[in-house]
């Protein structure tokens, strides 16, 4: 793998080129506008989001490390770029070329005291997946269990102030975008302080290595769910051992020709799964990249990373309740408290708007009825909720529910891909009532 453009004054000189070119866009857009009509002019602003987007990419892909994460969460933010241009910015992979073995080496004895050999009975020199930010090798501990070890490449850490600086730079150019074309004010402080939070959880692999052993608690009643067990005499802030599952990869169960009831056991537990964190623990996995996952022929579901976790803060998690069951009860002005509570919408301002649009966003839980995920057009109604935020000024995207719009799409690209046509409803509304005896009994 070659190094992680590194430097303060490169990373700045060639995040200032991107910043420059997309700023420039936006200005000569803004000097074209008198002499267009409004429809073209519209479609040149699109067309300049386009371009800017596939800029930003590129210039990820140049960087990386840091700076490649950073703009996967980037492309979380519905209230800075529409969605075609969020489209561009997806293709953002977490895959890269592995770094050498020498390198690992030089990492494993910094960080555990000593090299491979001496740590494990067997370390694999190649890894079997890579990532943005490190990398996995498969070795065998003197005991005999196959564990997996994750690495994280040298220079990344170190990169962190300059790309955080590096994105508030580039966010400067994108509010000017929000506010032309959105129609609304975006703070870059509050972004980029929510990005940074997240990066810096995941360069912590002791953080993660928490997170590993928070879910294995939370998820203890579930036989059906495997967390990999920790390894903490072999775990550092860039070392993270843990315990290695056996399955399939979650892509070989989408596959066309796999059983169609492993398929709708697997949407089943996925909605379970992601309601019951949301309603119940108040910890959410937020990265549903299908690396993450694998399935036995059990069946049981494997989760494998947990370096995006995000924790609800007890009014949130109230919040996100409270939704739930006006959403159930079909109660619009309880459904408009919600999102008050959960700062969706401003202070004094009508949620109205926003309750409508929850009804579009939220249609497959509330109808009670056999519901084909296929038949939900996420782009679409994304784009008659985009529409109808900018008609209202409605944009408010607090960190919590940027996270959880993440696992959402997830979710909702996994349900279109397995075909599992249930009553949606009804598990929402077991799920709902499960998280609130739940919390009952806690108290």
């Amino acid at each position: 793998m070659a190094e992680i453009t590194s430097g303060r004054t490169r990373r700045m000189l060639s995040v200032g080129r991107l910043t420059t070119a997309v700023g420039g866009s936006y200005l000569w857009q803004a000097i074209k506008r008198p002499f267009q009509s409004v429809s073209r002019t519209e479609q040149t602003l699109l067309d300049a989001h386009i371009r800017n987007a596939e800029r930003v990419v590129a210039r990820s892909k140049e960087l990386r490390g840091a700076f490649m994460k950073l703009v996967q969460m980037l492309s979380m933010r519905s209230d800075l770029f529409p969605p075609e241009a969020l489209e561009v910015l997806s293709v953002v992979q977490s895959s890269v070329p592995a770094m050498p073995y020498a390198r690992v080496q030089e990492v494993l004895r910094a960080e555990l005291g000593a090299p491979p050999e001496e740590r494990f009975r067997d370390f694999e020199p190649t890894a079997f997946a890579a990532a943005s930010l490190g990398q996995v090798h498969r070795a065998v501990l003197p005991s005999g269990e196959t564990v997996a070890v994750k690495i994280q490449y040298p220079g990344v850490a170190a990169t962190v102030k300059q790309d955080v600086r590096n994105v508030r730079a580039l966010l400067r150019a994108l509010t000017a975008l929000a506010r032309d074309v959105m129609r609304q004010d975006v703070d870059p402080r509050e972004v980029v302080a929510e990005l940074e939070a997240r990066l810096r959880e995941e360069l912590d692999y002791l953080h993660e290595a928490d997170n590993l052993e928070r879910f294995r608690r939370l998820l203890a009643d579930d036989p059906e769910v495997m967390i990999p067990r920790v390894h903490r005499d072999l775990t550092t802030t860039r070392v993270l051992t843990m315990e290695y599952l056996e399955g399939y990869p979650i892509n070989d169960i989408l596959a066309p020709g796999v059983d169609q009831v492993l398929k709708d056991w697997l949407a089943v537990k996925l909605f379970r799964l992601l309601w019951r964190q949301v309603l119940e623990f108040g910890v959410l996995h937020t990265d549903p990249h299908p690396g993450n996952y694998l399935v036995t022929h059990h069946p049981r579901l494997g989760i494998l990373d947990f370096g995006s976790v995000r924790v609800f803060e007890p009014p949130i998690l109230a919040g996100y309740r409270q939704l739930a069951h006006a959403l159930l009860a079909g109660d619009d002005a309880e459904i408009g408290a919600a999102c008050m509570a959960l700062g969706l919408v401003r202070a004094g301002d009508d949620p109205a708007p926003l309750v409508r649009v929850m009804h579009v966003i939220c249609e497959p839980l509330e109808r009670d009825a056999p519901f084909d995920p296929r038949a939900y057009d996420l782009l679409q109604r994304g784009a008659e909720v985009t529409q109808m935020a900018v008609e209202h000024r409605l944009f408010r995207t607090p960190g919590h529910q940027v996270f959880l719009l993440r696992a959402l799409v997830g979710l909702d690209a996994y349900l279109k891909a397995l075909g599992t046509v249930r009553n949606w409803h009804r598990l929402f509304r077991e799920v709902t009532a499960a998280a609130t005896s739940a919390t009952s009994r806690r108290r």
